[in-house]
Order: structure tokens, then C-alpha cells, then sequence
């Protein structure tokens, strides 16, 4: 019994072993794959990741005066609450509430230098007051004395003329010491008033910095402009500003509120392709959350700078694509997939990109008839080439190289004259663009006076 069970465990075994050897490879299946060559439109595309945005937004701001005041001096304020992402709110609903701790701190040293103002201000009024209550009575005084000087003068005119002068000098004197005082005592009243108005002005301008600062702070409770859908806004940094973000003087948008009507997808192109980008063109869109989902636009916008993403090397330019339709799932921020036609060709031959061979400069395929058919390729885009000389419609063409090479035979010779008219023509305007970009570097070292030639018709001395 246990024989036979061995027997049949090694037939088995000895079956599947056949298998393995004698099945036909992956790369042999594959080498046999033929394909047709196609004949119809055929678009040049470039395919980039984008984010839906809209068109336009208002802001959700913090205080507009910690930006005009002059008097009120903060520079970061933290974000304290606010509401969740996507909530929809109406005018004058509630939407976020600023940090008070440290504009309280604030506060209290203004309240802190409103008293000493005040304070100030008293004791410059019972100052001056007194000051000239004091000159006003040395002055009665001095009216006084004058009065009785001039009434010994008067009784003095039977006297001696000695006596007479010194009366008269007497009342000289007096009249004088009066009318100094008189001036000195305009003169105060002057500076009082100066000192009153100065004491004045710098209580009231503690007032208002405490009122200003206390209005503020009852607008640090934010409430929504209009109606809308409340969005994050994005630092420079791409972090979305929420609790615990700062916002400051220079930039007070707490949110936003996209109009969700019209959106358009922000993509990134690389420098490679970016050549071939032109406003006007026209783009299919995919919202990654909802595949089914199908939408058309057209680029409205090329940057003419080139920058470089966070974390990545690659240089690559902004491309701002239009929205055509309208549809309640758009979201800003969901990412979209976006394919740009950069170019149509009408009825043109084409094959896929891996039925093309490259040997020495030359293109060709192999043929379903054994034939090792020199081509010369045109325009190519993700996954085909277009075929412009080589083939005709319907010609049968292996995806990959196939097996017995020596059973195909060289066609198509006489292209070979074309591919290298073409190649010289490439070079050409590859020479021609150098000559391009260095003639304006000759042209400014020129103007500089550095390695000017001399003229044809100067003589060297």
C-alpha cells in the first residue's frame, strides 16, 4: 500500500517537472506579440497632478486695525478656535477666535501708562494753577506798592528836591518792578498753557491707544464676511493654517471662502515639457476622490519663472488650468488628474512606443513578412509613436524583438538618406539656438568696453 502511495506522489511530481521545463516562456509569448499599425488622430499629451482651487475667494480676516494702527504694535497672533474645514456658514455666523493673552499683556501696560498720563495731567493742572495764583497775587502787590510810591510822590512836592528825586525814583522803580511782573506773568500764562496742552495731548493719546486696543480686542471673536464654504488657508510653507496658527499684521487671513462655482486646477509642468504648454489649450480633467467623474478645460495661465517644489531637484513651472463645468462635489484642495493636448494630427501612422528598435542612429521594426523595416519616426506621446515614412495602415509589426533575426532581411534603405538629412537639420538648430543665447553675452561685454573688435576700416597704431 505504501508503495503504490510513493509511486503516485512521484508521478505527480515527475508531471509537474515536465511542466516547468517544456511550457513556453514568458519572454518567448511575449517575443511572438504582433500589432497593426494604426491610422488616425493622434494627440501629443502632457499629463500632471494638479489641486482644485477656486477662481476666487474672499479672505476671512483678523482685525484690519493691527495693520493700520500705529499705535498698536503685535506682531503674531495665534489662532485660538476655529471652525472645521468645509463647514458652511452664513453671513456674520460665527467662524474662528484669536489668542487675547498676549494683546491683554498689551492692555494693561497702556492702562498701566493711561494713569501715569493722567496722573500727570493733575498734577501739571495744580501746578500751573497755583503757580499762577502765586503771580497773580505778587502782582496785586506790586499794583500796590506802585500806588503807594506814587502817592509819596505826590506828597513829597513841598519837600527838599533831594527828597523829591528819591520819591520820584521810588515810583519809577515800582512802576517798573509792575510792569516786569505783568509780562513775566503773560509770559507764564503762555508756558502754562503749553505744559497744560502737552500734558493734555499725552493723556489722550494713552486714551485712545486703550480704546483703539480695547475695540480690537472685541473683534478678535471673527465672525464670516458672506455665505460660503470655509476653507484652510495654506502657508507659504503648504501647511494649512489652523488652531495653533499664527497670523500676523502683514497677513490676517484666518480662512477663506471659496466662490465654488468656478474652479481651476493648479498643476505643475516639468521644464522638459513646459515648451510645448501654451494658454488656449485645451485639457481633460479627472478628480482623483471620483474617477467616473470627466471634465474639460483649458490652460489660462503659464508662469514665466520656473521654481523648485520642496523636497525635489527637478525645476518645473505653474500652470493654471480653467475649469469649464460647475459641480457641488469639487472641493478646493482635491486632486485632480489633467491631461493638456499640446497638439493634434489628423490620419497619421502610428505604433506603440515598443515595437520601435534604434540601431546607429537608425529606427526600425520587424515585420509580421520577416523584415527588418528601417522608419522614420515622427511626434510621440505617453505610449505611440507616429510612423511618418516606413509603413503603411494596417502592416503587422512585433511588439518586441523576435526570435531567427537572421530570417529578417534589411528594408528600406533608401530612408536612410532622410534620417540623416533630418539629423543634420537637427544639429543645425541646435547650433543655431547656442549662437542665439551667446550673441546677447558678446553684444553686453561689447557695451562694456571689454574684447571689442576693432572696425574694418580702423588702422592700428
Amino acid at each position: 500500500m505504501k508503495k503504490k502511495h510513493y509511486i503516485a506522489i512521484a508521478s505527480v511530481l515527475a508531471v509537474i517537472i515536465a511542466i516547468v521545463i517544456f511550457r513556453p516562456g514568458k519572454d518567448d509569448s511575449q517575443k511572438q506579440l504582433t500589432v497593426k499599425v494604426e491610422k488616425g488622430e493622434f494627440e501629443i499629451l502632457v499629463t500632471t497632478t494638479g489641486e482644485l482651487q477656486a477662481k476666487s475667494s474672499v479672505d476671512i480676516m483678523g482685525p484690519a486695525e493691527l495693520r493700520n494702527s500705529r499705535s498698536i504694535r503685535i506682531r503674531n497672533i495665534k489662532i485660538q478656535d476655529l471652525v472645521a474645514e468645509g463647514t458652511v456658514v452664513d453671513s456674520g455666523e460665527y467662524v474662528a477666535e484669536l489668542d487675547r493673552s498676549e494683546v491683554g499683556t498689551s492692555l494693561k501696560d497702556l492702562e498701566d501708562e493711561l494713569e501715569t498720563m493722567e496722573s500727570q495731567y493733575i498734577k501739571t493742572q495744580l501746578d500751573t494753577t497755583m503757580q499762577l495764583r502765586e503771580l497773580r497775587d505778587q502782582l496785586v502787590n506790586l499794583e500796590f506798592t506802585m500806588e503807594e510810591k506814587q502817592i509819596v510822590l505826590e506828597q513829597s512836592k513841598f519837600e527838599p528836591p533831594a527828597t523829591i528825586r528819591q520819591a520820584t525814583i521810588d515810583s519809577e522803580k515800582a512802576k517798573r518792578a509792575y510792569a516786569q511782573a505783568s509780562d513775566n506773568y503773560s509770559l507764564k500764562v503762555k508756558q502754562a498753557k503749553a505744559n497744560m496742552r502737552e500734558a493734555s495731548i499725552n493723556f489722550d493719546k494713552a486714551r485712545r491707544k486703550v480704546n483703539e486696543l480695547k475695540n480690537v480686542i472685541e473683534k478678535f471673536t471673527i465672525y464670516a464676511p458672506q455665505s460660503g464654504m470655509v476653507i484652510y488657508k495654506k502657508e507659504w510653507s503648504g501647511q494649512k493654517r489652523k488652531v495653533g496658527s499664527m497670523i500676523n499684521p502683514w497677513d490676517l487671513t484666518v480662512a477663506t471662502l471659496p466662490d465654488l462655482s468656478t474652479m481651476n486646477s493648479k498643476t505643475y509642468v516639468n521644464e522638459i515639457d513646459i515648451s510645448k504648454v501654451k494658454a488656449g489649450q485645451e485639457v481633460r480633467i479627472g478628480i482623483d476622490a471620483f474617477p467616473e467623474k470627466k471634465y474639460t478645460g483649458q490652460v489660462i495661465e503659464v508662469a514665466n519663472i520656473g521654481e523648485q517644489l520642496q523636497n525635489t531637484d527637478a525645476k518645473v513651472f505653474e500652470v493654471i488650468v480653467g475649469v469649464d463645468q460647475s459641480d457641488s462635489i469639487m472641493r478646493p484642495a482635491m486632486t485632480t488628474s489633467n491631461q493638456i493636448i499640446t497638439n493634434v494630427y489628423e490620419d497619421v501612422l502610428f505604433l506603440p512606443l515598443e515595437a520601435i528598435h534604434n540601431e546607429d542612429s537608425l529606427s526600425f521594426v520587424y515585420t509580421s513578412s520577416h523584415k527588418k523595416q528601417i522608419i522614420v519616426p515622427g511626434q510621440t506621446n505617453e505610449n505611440y509613436i507616429i510612423i511618418e515614412q516606413g509603413v503603411k495602415e494596417d502592416d503587422e509589426v512585433y511588439l518586441f524583438v523576435p526570435e531567427n533575426l537572421e530570417k529578417f532581411k534589411l528594408s528600406g534603405k533608401e530612408l536612410i538618406s532622410v534620417l540623416k538629412e533630418r539629423e543634420r537639420l537637427k544639429k543645425e538648430e541646435e547650433k543655431k539656438k547656442q549662437d542665439e543665447v551667446k550673441r546677447p553675452e558678446r553684444n553686453f561685454k561689447n557695451q562694456n568696453g571689454q574684447r571689442r573688435r576693432p572696425s574694418s576700416g580702423s588702422k592700428s597704431k
